[in-house]
């Protein structure tokens, strides 16, 4: 199977006929974003690589348990003691010992080691394999039930890219290649799109059925009227308002041009470059870190940078 089929291949849709669903192409990892908010965490290791998943883990506010001997990389020993982030983290200044540890992998939401023993790491593997708890080994994929991946951040709009293991360094450069190629402001755009859609869940509660599904249509074309870059006018409560009383009350999509918007140059750009995108399925988490990373690939695959 081509590498071309597999980049150009979506999910089925609603209108998806039979000649258009995608082929299966085996070996994937399924990417999502976790909800960790207040789940308690352990991280085995004091180190670089453990600080690192200290970082990302914080930025879930998890509840993290670190069993390490001092001396702590640096950064890990500032979040300790930073009054902001020390309420999340739980340091067991002593070495981890395994089986034989006080502390049960089964008490546990997920599980990290970053140590330089394999020995004690593979055990640890074999703890969690054996309580069904996740695990991730670092720099041992086998080991690893979940990657961190190539990671940034903007607002709510966060990326991630995974290379499967294979080359984690070649993740981070293709990372940076989309972060440079992104508008300096496409969280307001996020933010705004969310806003309209959460006002709109107040007025069309529910899941499923018939209403439900006006919502999306509804939500799906007035997206792609709008386009990325006008999306942060949806900030504006006033817009909103006006929008929804005037467009979704009678089913009708307003436009810029209706409210004396006009779409940007780079919103134009990217239109040309990939045509209608169905933005709507990225607004959630995983969905929206995945339109984008394909996005930023596409536009660097075109401009021969890639």
């Amino acid at each position: 199977m081509s590498s071309e089929v597999n980049a150009n291949a979506k999910p089925p849709s609603r209108d998806s006929s039979e000649e258009s669903y995608p082929p299966i192409i085996p070996g994937a990892s399924l990417l999502l974003a976790l909800r960790l908010a207040n789940r308690p965490i352990l991280l085995v290791g004091g180190g670089v690589v453990a600080s690192q998943r200290l970082y990302f883990l914080l930025e879930s506010d998890a509840h993290i348990t670190i069993i390490s001997p001092g001396p702590l990389h640096p950064s890990i020993q500032h979040r300790i003691n930073d009054p902001t982030t020390s309420s999340k983290i739980t340091w067991l200044d002593r070495p981890y010992l395994g089986r034989k540890d006080e502390i049960k992998v089964k008490d546990y939401d997920l599980v990290m080691t970053a140590i330089d023993d394999n020995d004690l790491s593979r055990e640890t593997c074999e703890l969690c394999r054996e309580e069904k708890v996740m695990v991730n080994v670092a720099d041992i994929p086998p080991q690893c039930d979940f990657y961190f991946g190539a990671q940034l951040r903007k607002g709510p709009l966060q990326i991630l890219i995974s290379t499967g293991g294979l080359g984690p360094r070649s993740g981070a450069m293709i990372r940076d290649l989309i972060l440079e190629n992104l508008p300096s402001n496409i969280e307001d755009s996020i933010k705004g799109i969310g806003s309209l859609r959460a006002d709109l869940r107040k007025r069309a509660p529910g899941v499923g059925g018939k209403l439900g599904q006006e919502r999306m249509d509804w939500m799906k074309e007035v997206s792609d009227t709008w386009g990325l870059d006008l999306m942060k006018r949806f900030n504006d409560e006033e817009l909103r308002k006006e929008i929804l009383d005037k467009g979704w009350e009678s089913r009708k999509i307003l436009g810029p041009d209706d409210l004396g918007g006009k779409s940007s140059s780079w919103t134009q750009a990217i239109q040309r470059t990939l045509g209608t995108i169905d933005w709507t399925a990225g607004i959630g988490g995983f969905g929206l870190g995945v339109a984008f990373t394909s996005l930023g690939l596409i536009i660097l695959q075109r401009q021969g940078r890639l």
